[in-house]
């Protein structure tokens, strides 16, 4: 394909439904993916091992490891958002009308 031939449309906001999933399935996917993003980021600079993390997380190492591989629909908003309290973290939540 050439460059003429190239169209580019922009983002939604939401990679989720860009990508065709009905627009309640992408609005869970978009929560819960920011969720696991800081709890990626949690366990990363955290300086303990998976098996230290998981504890603290209170899951198992293999849970962890799905978490960490990126496996979204392994883990529910309410699991990732105990997953985040028990980091120290405050989730918080902004509903408002779409445009």
């Amino acid at each position: 394909m050439s460059k003429e031939n190239l169209i580019i449309e922009p983002g939604s906001g939401n990679v989720f439904a860009d990508l065709g999933f009905p627009l309640e399935e992408a609005q869970n996917l978009i929560l819960r993916a920011e969720l696991i993003n800081q709890i990626e980021d949690y366990v990363a600079s955290s300086g303990m091992t998976q098996q230290q993390s998981a504890k603290k997380l209170g899951v198992t190492q293999p849970r962890l490891n799905l978490l960490l591989k990126g496996k979204i629909n392994e883990f529910s908003i309410d699991v990732l958002v105990n997953m985040a309290a028990k980091a120290g973290m405050q989730v918080e939540m902004k509903v408002k009308r779409a445009a």
